[in-house]
């Protein structure tokens, strides 16, 4: 039997247990001891990071073959619109290639715990969320992708990794289940309840 940590990574804090410069890391949150990162979270992004102490789980999860969905909430600069949303859907030409059709949809603004440090926002131009679904994972991908359809990324939160969830896990907290099986590849998450955070 396997064991997995779902863990909320905080905004600046690497993927890595170790780092020459002294930044925040992985080692700061996770003391048990045999457990590796399933994946990534960039240094600037905060959600959902899987931790395994299986290497067969580990690759299964991590592994672009495997296509599991990764869903995020996505804060961007300008107010998102159904035509950017169509681009998402359909895919977005990217400098690397065109990315696969993702799922994508406006969002009323989560209740999530506050950034630190905040947004920077400029107070003549709104912003807004969408929740995107991708199964690909390139580097930056979300960010390049509403940046190509012309809404920078200010925030990016993700919320799911296959049938793993975010759920309550505020920033820095984490919880531990058993895996019997390799993780599935839902057709869908777009039914799934959105949860509140307390502030």
């Amino acid at each position: 039997m396997s064991q997995i940590i779902l863990f909320n990574k905080p905004y600046g804090v690497l993927s890595q247990f170790t780092d020459s410069s002294g930044r925040p890391t992985l080692a700061d949150f996770i003391h048990r001891k045999g457990f590796y990162a399933a994946g990534r979270l960039d240094f600037d992004s905060e959600g959902l990071l899987l931790l395994t102490d299986d290497g067969a789980l580990q690759h299964q999860i991590s592994h672009p073959r495997q296509k599991l969905p990764k869903t995020y909430w996505v804060q961007v600069e300008g107010e998102i619109d159904n035509a950017a949303l169509g681009e998402l859907r359909r895919g977005v030409k990217l400098k690397d290639g065109l990315t696969a059709p993702a799922k994508a949809r406006h969002l009323r603004e989560p209740a999530v715990w506050p950034r630190v440090p905040p947004v920077r926002e400029r107070k003549a131009i709104p912003t807004s969320w969408l929740e995107l679904t991708i199964s690909e994972g390139r580097n930056r991908q979300v960010r390049r992708m509403t940046a190509a359809v012309g809404f920078p990324t200010l925030r990016l939160i993700r919320t799911a990794i296959g049938n793993w969830q975010l759920g309550g896990l505020r920033p820095g907290e984490q919880r531990a289940e058993e895996v019997f099986a390799a993780p599935a590849r839902p057709a869908s998450v777009r039914g799934q309840r959105r949860r509140r955070w307390p502030r």
